[in-house]
């Protein structure tokens, strides 16, 4: 069973998971950005799980992204955010 790695952060305000694939240079500048602006989050990189683990995260995945392209960002369960998009994940975290 997989678990998402926590990063902690002084903001806590949002729950945020960040679904990533660690050879994704727009995942790396995602995950560098959030923790630049100090914020708690989890993060899995997708394709280092096992493949049961994969594909159970890909269907989270495509839930909220049916592109399942990466990075894909779940702000507190609803709000969703694909690719690396600073302004607009600025905003959402302020």
């Amino acid at each position: 069973m997989y678990a998402p790695t926590k990063v902690k952060g002084t903001s806590k305000t949002h729950k945020i998971m960040l679904y990533a694939l660690s050879t994704c240079v727009w995942c790396r500048k995602t995950k560098k950005l959030l923790d630049n602006l100090d914020v708690e989050y989890e993060f899995i990189f997708v394709d280092l799980l096992e493949e049961r683990d994969e594909e159970r995260v890909m269907t989270e995945v495509e839930k909220c992204n049916p592109a399942q392209t990466f990075p894909t960002m779940v702000i507190d369960g609803k709000r969703v955010i694909v690719g690396f998009k600073e302004p607009e994940i600025r905003k959402a975290l302020s």
